[in-house]
C-alpha cells in the first residue's frame, strides 16, 4: 500500500491525433514542432520527471502498414528518453481511430492494431508501461454517438461497436506485446467524470454513471448477463463474441488512470428556461441541459480524493491522475496542479493505492475550445511551457513542478487562495495580499483588475494613504499589512 510519500509525479504531452472526415489533426504537429525538436525532452527531464505519457500513435508511425512503418522518429525520441532516465509510458492511439485504411467501427480495428503494437514491442523491449488506447469511452461518443470524429456516428449502435473494437483493440494489444515484454503493465486512462441531477433526471444519472465505467468494467471482466448494461449493450448490438472474450481472458490494468479537468463533473438541470435554446438537449423521453456541474450553485465538484476513492474502492486496483491540466491563468493553473496533488495524498491517507498525479500538456495544448474539429481557431492553451515562439519557454507551473518533483511543497503566494472553482469571499481571507501601491494611477488600477481576474487577495493604497517616497512609511506599511 502507498504511504503519501511514495506518490510520483509523472508528466504528459497532449498528443491527440484525431480524424474528422479526410483531414488528421496532430496536436504535436501544431505544438511548436516537437517531431523536430527532441531538446524538448531535456527541458521536460530537468523539471526532474522521471516517467512520462508519450505517443508512439499507429496513424503517424505507420499510416500504410507495419511493413512500411517509419520508426526513425521513435528510435530517436524514445533513445533520447532511455538516455534522460525518464520512463515512458506508451500511448498507440490517442482520441485517434487508426490509419486511414481502419476506423473505430472496423472488424479489423483490433487485430490491426495488437499488430502494431507487437512490431513496437518488438523494436523496444525496454519499454514497460503502455497505455494502447487513451480514454476509450471519451473518444466512442465524440466518433459514434456524437459524431465529431470520424467515422461521424450518431447512433447507440457506433458507439457500442466503436467502444468494444477500442476496448478489444487495448486487450490484444497487450496480450500481444506480453509476448514480447512479459512483464509489460497496462496503465488504463479514462475520463473521471460524474454525472448529477435533480430527482426528476434522477434515472437518467444512473444510467449515465454506470455508463462511464463501461470501458474499464469491459476490461477488468465484469461485464456479463448480471452487468446493468448488459440488456443496453445486447439491444445495440454488441458483438456477443467480443463481450464473451473480454469477459473470460481480461487484461486488467495495473494502474487505472482517472483523466479529471474542472469540466469532468457534469449536473442534467431540467430549468430550460435558465439556459439558451442551443443547449437544451435530452434523451427523447425528457427535455434537459447538461452543464459543467463546477457552475451549479449547491452542486460543485467532488474533487480528486473522491475520484481516486471511488475507482479504487470499484476495482481495487491502483490508481493515478493521469492528467492535471486547466486551460486558464497560469494562477489557476498551479492551484489546479496543487489540488490533485493535495487530493491525490488525502485519498492515499485513507488507504487508496495512489501511485502518481501526472502533470498533463506539458507543451501546451491546440483548438480543444472546438473538440478538434477545427484546426485554424489557434486557440493554445499553455501547459508548463509555452511553445508559441518555436522554443519552449517554461511558465511558473514548470517551477511548481520541479519543486513537487524534487519532493519538496511549493511556497508560492498564490497557492494561499483557492481556485476559482472553489472560491468565495469568505475563503479568500487566509490567502498572503499583494500591496499595491498609488492604486488610484494608471498602472496601479491596472494590478487592481490583474489580480481581480486572477483571484489574488490584495491592499489597494493611494498617494494619499502611503507616500512611497518615505522609506520609514514604505517599512511600516509593509510590516502593518503583512499582519491582516
Amino acid at each position: 500500500m502507498n504511504d503519501m510519500s511514495s506518490i510520483e509525479l509523472w508528466g504528459g504531452l497532449e498528443c491527440t491525433i484525431n480524424r474528422v472526415g479526410d483531414r488528421f489533426f496532430d496536436q504535436l504537429a501544431r505544438c511548436g514542432g516537437h517531431y523536430a525538436r527532441l531538446d524538448d525532452l531535456d527541458a521536460v527531464a530537468a523539471l526532474g520527471i522521471r516517467a512520462l505519457r508519450y505517443p508512439a500513435l499507429w496513424e503517424r508511425i505507420a499510416p500504410a502498414g507495419v511493413a512500411n512503418a517509419d520508426w526513425r522518429w521513435c528510435d530517436a525520441a524514445l533513445g533520447r528518453l532511455r538516455a534522460l532516465g525518464i520512463d515512458p509510458i506508451i500511448g498507440l492511439v490517442h482520441h485517434g481511430s487508426g490509419p486511414r485504411s481502419t476506423h473505430l467501427l472496423d472488424p479489423g480495428f483490433a487485430a490491426g492494431l495488437a499488430t502494431y503494437a507487437a512490431a513496437f514491442a518488438e523494436r523496444y523491449p525496454w519499454v514497460r508501461r503502455y497505455t494502447p488506447v487513451n480514454e476509450p469511452l471519451t473518444t466512442a461518443p465524440f466518433a459514434g454517438l456524437y459524431g465529431h470524429w470520424f467515422p461521424h456516428r450518431r447512433n447507440g449502435r457506433a458507439f457500442v461497436a466503436a467502444l468494444l473494437n477500442q476496448c478489444c483493440g487495448i486487450a490484444d494489444a497487450m496480450r500481444a506485446i506480453r509476448v514480447r515484454v512479459a512483464d509489460a503493465q497496462l496503465i488504463q486512462t479514462e475520463d473521471a467524470g460524474s454525472i448529477r441531477a435533480g430527482h426528476r433526471l434522477a434515472t437518467q444519472a444512473t444510467f449515465e454513471n454506470q455508463r462511464r465505467w463501461l470501458s474499464l468494467d469491459l476490461l477488468t471482466g465484469i461485464v456479463n448477463e448480471q452487468h446493468p448494461l448488459w440488456q443496453y449493450l445486447v439491444a445495440f448490438g454488441a458483438d456477443r463474441s467480443q463481450l464473451a472474450r473480454l469477459h473470460d481472458e481480461p487484461v486488467s490494468p495495473a494502474v487505472i488512470g482517472l483523466n479529471y479537468y474542472v469540466t469532468s463533473d457534469r449536473f442534467l438541470d431540467d430549468r430550460l428556461d435558465r439556459y439558451p435554446a442551443r443547449l437544451h438537449g435530452g434523451n427523447g423521453r425528457q427535455r434537459y441541459v447538461d452543464v459543467d456541474a463546477v457552475r451549479v450553485a449547491g452542486v460543485g465538484l467532488r474533487g480528486h480524493a473522491a475520484v481516486l476513492t471511488e475507482a479504487w474502492q470499484r476495482y481495487h486496483r491502483p490508481v493515478a491522475i493521469t492528467e492535471a491540466h486547466l486551460g486558464c491563468t497560469r494562477e489557476e493553473q498551479m492551484r489546479w496542479l496543487a489540488e490533485a496533488w493535495h487530493g491525490a495524498h488525502a485519498a492515499a491517507a485513507q488507504g487508496v493505492d495512489v501511485r502518481a498525479v501526472a502533470a498533463w500538456a506539458l507543451l501546451g495544448s491546440w483548438d480543444w475550445d472546438s473538440l478538434l474539429t477545427r484546426a485554424d481557431t489557434g486557440h493554445y492553451e499553455v501547459g508548463p511551457f509555452d511553445v508559441r515562439t518555436g522554443t519552449p519557454q517554461p511558465t511558473a507551473l514548470a517551477g511548481m513542478i520541479t519543486e513537487l518533483a524534487a519532493g519538496r511543497a511549493p511556497a508560492h503566494p498564490v497557492l494561499d487562495g483557492p481556485g476559482w472553482w472553489r472560491r468565495t469571499s469568505a475563503v479568500q481571507t487566509s490567502a498572503r495580499p499583494m500591496l499595491i501601491t498609488g492604486a488610484n494611477g494608471t498602472l496601479g488600477r491596472a494590478f487592481v483588475r490583474a489580480c481581480q481576474s486572477r483571484g489574488l487577495r490584495y491592499i489597494a493604497l493611494a498617494r494619499g494613504d502611503l507616500d512611497i517616497s518615505n522609506p520609514e512609511a514604505v517599512r511600516g506599511a509593509v510590516a502593518r499589512w503583512r499582519r491582516k
